[in-house]
């Protein structure tokens, strides 16, 4: 028997002389409604929550929490659903969750980058179109297979019309969601490779076509004959209508108000009121109120005005009740009709088996391109993501009867299948974090000054690459000894996933600054890209690269140790976290920056710097003094050579000052060696340190201090921690532009550990921290360094193996730390 809910249901007239026939809406629906919004807001939370560390969507979470408390209400015939849903609520509830997906199909069309799709390379294109045509192919086949081995038993039957069903599942089959896959690139790590950008821009291309798709197919699964193909007609010519006539009249109008920051409250009321108007419109033509909804966003402006609306409404349509539609959808799933049936192994094999299609297609295009059968394989499981688009085609399917229970359940299963393993069997084929784990030893003091120096130079803002210019040009490029930097723009993943890559992921280089109707992080980029590459035209012997990552704060960290592994840098700039204001003060921009360094500091696949800017102005001015602080160390080391190759700049006085430490050294524990992923840890004592130290100062002193009367060397005894603060003070009279100093690993001195208790900053060490803080009253800026793998030694690697590598091309060493 069928098991469908009625789709209406009877409303008594109580009081018909009252507004509120029904009786008290206040007492009796508002509560109901209440009770469900809070409850799916919280249980929504929870599974975002609990699948985070997957990487999965929130969009799959709401649905996979829907069908959990599915099962958890609905066990052992239990009636608690119905107490939750009750009948009379029902379509509350409803027209909430299809007012925030129509919203959130209007941010989709406002946000959508047709510019990539119409740009896009050969390769992603046919790799696209393989994932579509394949469905299309095997599609048909896999419902007809289900169809055969499902058995009709429990109360549960197949639907009456095959023809309707199998063009819809199908459909569902072929769509690829580009804002989920996105995010799941993000949260890899994968997003700015070869193969992230080539699935994104397929993506970008499927997903397109899904709105045409469900635009010809909805009306012809949903109807019969002559209405269908009226549908159709009537909605293109509506499309028509909308992008001759109302989207030049509505652009010139947006982008006049935009340009002039005039929007006030009701003007931008009144736009955004379109969407109902588009929605209503092509719902009565009978395609759906979503494909109104997405159009009037892709005809509107996007760039500033996108930013402006997606910024004001973006939490509440989006983050609040489009949530309720797909957690409204994960109840309808209903396991009884997969296992109370006899033939459920056949069904789950169906399940597994919608997977198969658009794999094969993409493994299929990959002979014709040279790629790998794991990249073809990578790209098609990649390409299965499932996102709005596919769950929107099964909720009407089933509200429209054209799935049974038994086969939307079944295409439900397996779009959440596909689109859960995917994060985890990418991450097992390409493991992207263990890229660093074993890897060549980059740092300024063991590259020769004849090679050219590769620095990472991370920024914010333009505010950020300004003052990362001036420290740069202290490097000294020559032709003898060029330097290549790659500027990297930092942008939070927030929010809209889609908007944001698409924005930023094909953004041009070149573009000019005036050009109108941009996003703000575009402008910013832009910006970037504009002192960069003046940067780069002042001097014949530096190469740039402005390039951009878009990533959540929380793991960004992950994608600058990437870029600066993939462009074998020696060196990372990180931005300190404080900013100069007019009175003098270091005033903090944002606590998240500060965790990124940290995270930085970690695992870094190179030397890192942080710089610590008071305006260091340029470095052409006369006589620009450098104080060098030096204690020991191997981060103290590196900051030496960084001093030296500063040194060498014409105008530079450089002053090296050295803390002769006179306590007893603080003894430290070591261990056995320990094997752990094939690297051999051991502890390097102070005896060691202090023989590298004097063999390091030796030859600094005997190479660059004997032919160079701008550089001064100095040493000061220190006895206890009550002698630095006044010998820092004493060496800051001098006055200074810039103070260069190591952050301090592998000091083993009781002075600096006593010292460390009252630091602020962790992540610059004691002596940067001191003169970072505004009490210590100097105006000059800090860089703080820190040696890649503290100053650590290549050893023979486990089972005397150096002449191997790794799957992924990077030698495997072993090195000694602290």
């Amino acid at each position: 028997m069928e098991t469908y809910k009625p789709v209406c249901y009877f409303v008594p007239s109580i009081e018909p002389n009252r507004f509120w026939q029904t009786g008290d809406i206040i007492k009796e629906e508002l509560p109901a409604i209440a009770l469900q919004m809070a409850f799916i807001t919280i249980i929504s939370r929870l599974c975002c929550w609990m699948f985070r560390p997957l990487h999965q969507s929130l969009l799959i979470s709401y649905v996979v929490g829907g069908a959990f408390i599915k099962m958890a209400l609905s066990y052992n015939g239990s009636n608690y659903l119905d107490q939750l849903y009750p009948m009379f609520g029902m379509i509350n509830i409803n027209v909430l969750s299809n007012f925030g997906l129509m919203y959130h199909s209007f941010l989709s069309g406002l946000e959508m980058n047709m510019k990539s799709v119409l740009h896009a390379q050969k390769k992603a294109i046919n790799v696209a179109f393989a994932g579509i045509i394949f469905p299309l192919v095997i599609g048909p086949a896999l419902y007809g297979l289900f169809r055969k081995t499902y058995t009709e038993t429990g109360g549960f039957s197949l639907e009456k019309r095959e023809l309707n069903a199998c063009v819809l599942w199908t459909a569902v089959l072929t769509v690829t969601s580009f804002p989920i896959l996105a995010h799941i690139l993000s949260e890899l790590k994968l997003l700015y490779t070869g193969l992230g950008k080539t699935t994104l821009t397929a993506a970008m291309i499927s997903d397109t076509y899904s709105w045409f798709l469900f635009i010809v197919c909805f009306p012809f699964a949903m109807n019969h004959g002559d209405k269908a193909i009226y549908s159709v007609l009537s909605t293109v010519l509506f499309l028509v209508f909308c992008f001759t006539v109302v989207h030049p009249v509505l652009c010139y109008y947006i982008e006049r108000k935009t340009d002039q920051d005039s929007w006030d409250d009701s003007q931008l009321l009144c736009v955004v009121m379109g969407v109902v108007v588009c929605a209503f419109i092509t719902d009565f033509l009978g395609t759906h109120s979503i494909v109104g909804a997405f159009v009037y966003g892709l005809m509107l402006p996007h760039g500033k005005f996108a930013d402006l609306v997606t910024s004001i409404s973006d939490d509440f349509g989006s983050g609040f009740l489009a949530p309720i539609y797909f957690f409204n959808l994960g109840i309808r799933i209903s396991m009884n009709s997969i296992y109370l049936q006899e033939n459920w192994a056949p069904t789950l094999i169906v399940i597994v088996l919608l997977s198969v299609p658009k794999i094969l297609g993409t493994i299929f295009v990959s002979f014709f391109f040279g790629l790998r059968t794991q990249d073809g394989f990578a790209l098609g499981l990649l390409l299965n993501t499932k996102g709005v688009m596919a769950l929107i085609m099964l909720n009407n399917g089933w509200d429209r009867k054209v799935f049974s229970e038994a086969t939307f359940t079944t295409l439900s299963l397996g779009i959440l299948l596909m689109t859960l393993i995917v994060p985890p069997v990418i991450n097992l084929i390409y493991k992207p974090r263990r890229r660093f784990e074993q890897n060549k030893l980059k740092t300024i003091q063991k590259l020769r000054n004849d090679v050219e120096l590769r620095i990472l130079a991370c920024v914010y803002n333009a505010r950020n690459a300004k003052s990362m210019i001036n420290i740069l040009a202290t490097f000294n490029p020559t032709r003898i000894s060029p330097m290549h930097v790659f500027g990297l723009h930092l942008v939070e993943l927030t929010g809209r996933t889609a908007a944001i890559v698409a924005a930023h992921i094909d953004m041009p280089t070149g573009v000019q600054a005036a050009e109108q109707n941009l996003t703000r992080t575009q402008a910013e980029l832009i910006s970037i890209t504009n002192i960069f590459e003046a940067f780069g035209d002042a001097y014949d012997a530096v190469r740039e690269e402005t390039l951009n990552i878009v990533s959540s704060y929380e793991t960004i960290h992950e994608d600058i140790h990437h870029m600066a592994n993939e462009k074998h840098t020696s060196l990372i700039l990180l931005p300190f976290h404080k900013h100069i204001t007019v009175e003098g003060y270091l005033e903090t921009t944002s606590e998240v920056y500060q965790e990124i360094n940290q995270n930085t500091m970690i695992e870094a696949p190179c030397s890192v710097g942080i710089f610590v800017d008071r305006e260091i102005g340029s470095v052409s001015k006369i006589n620009f003094r450098i104080n060098m602080l030096f204690v020991g160390g191997p981060d103290d080391r590196e900051a030496l050579a960084i001093a030296a190759r500063m040194a060498e700049h014409p105008g530079v006085r450089l002053s090296v000052v050295r803390m002769l430490l006179l306590e007893d050294p603080v003894e430290v524990e070591t261990s056995s060696p320990v094997e752990t992923q094939g690297v051999l840890y051991d502890v390097i004592d102070s005896k060691k340190q202090k023989e590298l130290d004097e063999e390091y100062v030796s030859s600094f002193r005997l190479t660059q201090m004997n032919n160079d009367d701008f550089i001064s060397y100095v040493e000061f005894d220190v006895l206890t921690d009550d002698d630095v603060i006044p010998l820092m003070k004493e060496i800051e009279k001098g006055g200074c532009d810039l103070y260069i100093v190591g952050k301090g690993n592998c000091r083993s001195s009781k002075i600096f550990s006593n010292l460390g208790e009252w630091c602020d900053c962790t992540e610059l060490g004691v002596i940067g921290d001191i003169l970072a803080s505004d009490n210590f009253n100097t105006k000059a800026s800090v860089l703080v360094v820190q040696q890649y793998g503290y100053g650590g030694n290549v050893l023979e690697k486990q089972n005397n193996n150096n002449a191997n590598t790794i799957s992924d091309g990077f030698e495997s060493i072993a090195m000694k730390t602290i």
